[in-house]
């Protein structure tokens, strides 16, 4: 991949094969890719060390003060934003895609909100999870801890370049990011801010480190790193997460897909099931909890599918259905066993009618993603049987599936979803960051 003129002075290039080059980046040069990638990661293992100490005063200081300098400089932001918007429309880039990348005067409001949202939560280093007396005496303690140092790759939205540095550093960890190119001139722009904040307040400056290239061979470089990067978390399409799972020396926390569905159950209550689709499906439809299929129950679709049809329709959204649901709305196409399991990020959507809660239980869980899905039902047992046989990271009941977000469920923000069973599971915000460390204090005890 050769350097691209229209990319900031401040950006790193290098040759596009791995032989050493000299390759001068502001006022660093650079050797290789591993020099690079040892230089980003030593500072980095460095800064954890230090912010592993600091007061929960003292981080909070800075995230203050960042969302100072975010309300300050969202001009100026929006302007390097535009810069992106412009090049996704010649490279083409989906209406979904776009949407991604786009920061606004409300985008940037809500991150501003976010980071004094973190700011309110209490500080999770130091904080004892469990304390026992044994009978010796001996007091046992199991008390959080930060992981250390995150690399975290992600595609497309700028705002969440803000979240992983919040939820990082607030959680003692220190972290290296890796944005996608076409966020390039707001990732450095938002990179440059936290960086100001950073020094202003006191904290270590390599706390929050940005990857300053778009060469895919620096993430190759960072995630043989398992023995400096403690964990890896990768945002963005499959393609990426699927790579960084294969090549990652660490462990990883992520979600592949997000194959979310709304359930209309036989005993739902239609305006809202008609509120929960449209704001499951039509909100933001390029982001990983936006719901990709509808299921309804077979004794309410000759109420519920026409009201659909009028509200999917005026959204633009386009249906593929089974035979049953095309008899209703006869200008859906007919609907593939690919298409139940496809994560469109778009106003795209599947649909199906089914004549049991069970088979709606047994249709997510082979073509579901295990992300996200709610049922709309007026009937206690009906959400009592969907919450315990559905197997997904988030499971709602009369609610949105746009509701699984960190921010949405009181965290704060969220560095990602995970649809894992081990780290952690759902939105990851400051706890899903922590691991922990057994403490025990004695008055001279020895074991018999």
């Amino acid at each position: 991949m050769e350097p691209r003129q229209d990319i900031p002075q401040t950006v790193c290039h290098f040759a596009a094969d791995r032989d050493p080059v000299s390759k001068k980046c502001g006022s660093r040069v650079m050797s290789s890719w591993t020099a690079y990638a040892n230089e980003l990661v030593g500072q980095a293992r460095s800064a954890s060390q230090t912010l592993a100490t600091l007061t929960g005063m003292q981080k909070n200081r800075w995230l203050s003060r960042t969302a100072e300098l975010l309300s300050d400089r969202s001009t100026a932001l929006l302007a390097e934003n535009q810069r992106d918007i412009v090049r996704a429309s010649e490279n083409r880039l989906s209406p979904a895609a776009v949407d991604r990348l786009q920061l606004t005067p409300s985008r940037i409001a809500d991150m501003v909100l976010a980071l004094r949202d973190v700011v309110r939560l209490p500080d999770p280093v130091g904080e004892t999870i469990e304390s026992t007396v044994q009978p010796n005496g001996l007091r046992v303690s199991r008390v959080r801890v930060p992981l250390g140092v995150v690399f975290f790759v992600f595609e497309s939205r700028p705002n969440v370049t803000v979240d992983a540095a919040s939820l990082c550093v607030k959680s003692g960890n220190a972290v290296i990011l890796r944005g996608g190119t076409a966020a390039l001139h707001s990732n450095i722009a938002l990179y440059r801010l936290i960086q100001e904040s950073l020094c202003e307040t006191g904290l270590p400056k390599h706390a929050v480190q940005l990857v300053e290239t778009g060469e895919r061979e620096m993430v190759g470089e960072l995630l043989k790193r398992g023995d400096q990067i403690d964990v890896a978390i990768p945002r963005g399409g499959k393609s990426l997460i699927q790579r960084v799972v294969a090549e990652a020396t660490m462990p990883v926390i992520k979600h592949f897909d997000g194959v979310c569905h709304v359930y209309i159950d036989k005993s739902a209550d239609l305006e809202m099931a008609l509120r929960i689709l449209r704001n499951s499906k039509c909100q933001r439809p390029g982001v990983c909890n936006a719901a990709e299929c509808l299921l309804v129950h077979a004794d309410i679709a000759s109420s519920f599918m026409p009201l659909a049809s009028l509200m999917l329709s005026q959204e633009n959204v386009q249906l593929r259905g089974c035979e049953r649901t095309r008899q209703f709305i006869p200008w859906a196409t007919r609907a593939t066993e690919e298409d139940y399991r496809t994560e469109y990020l778009d106003l795209i959507l599947s649909a199906k009618i089914v004549d049991r809660i069970e088979d709606a239980i047994e249709h997510i869980g082979r073509y579901g993603s295990h992300h996200t899905d709610t049922i709309v039902t007026n009937t206690l047992a009906a959400a009592n049987q969907f919450v315990a046989e559905v197997d997904s990271a988030a499971v709602f009941v009369n609610a949105s599936t746009r509701f699984n977000d960190g921010g949405e469920l009181g965290l704060g923000a969220e560095i990602g979803i995970s649809t894992d069973r081990f780290h952690a599971r759902g939105p990851c915000g400051l706890r899903e960051l922590m691991s922990y460390k057994w403490v025990a204090f004695g008055v001279g005890q020895i074991r018999d």
